[in-house]
């Protein structure tokens, strides 16, 4: 099974605002959400390790 992670555990994992994480999904920077219901949406925790890991890689002068 899947792990999936709601907003705040999201916002805990990458230490980023609300604003700034929709800001990067709406300009493609950043993994979307899919919808659990009409009012709630989540993301695969795979998704954001793997952006996660991205980013080291670019940091540290990596090609991903």
């Amino acid at each position: 099974m899947t792990a999936v992670l709601r907003l705040p555990a999201v916002k805990a994992l990458v230490q980023l605002s609300r604003t700034t994480i929709y800001q990067k999904i709406s300009e493609g920077e950043f993994p979307r959400p899919f919808k659990l219901g009409e009012r709630a949406v989540a993301w695969l925790a795979s998704d954001i390790e793997a952006w996660i890991a991205a980013r080291i890689a670019s940091s540290n002068g990596e090609e991903s």
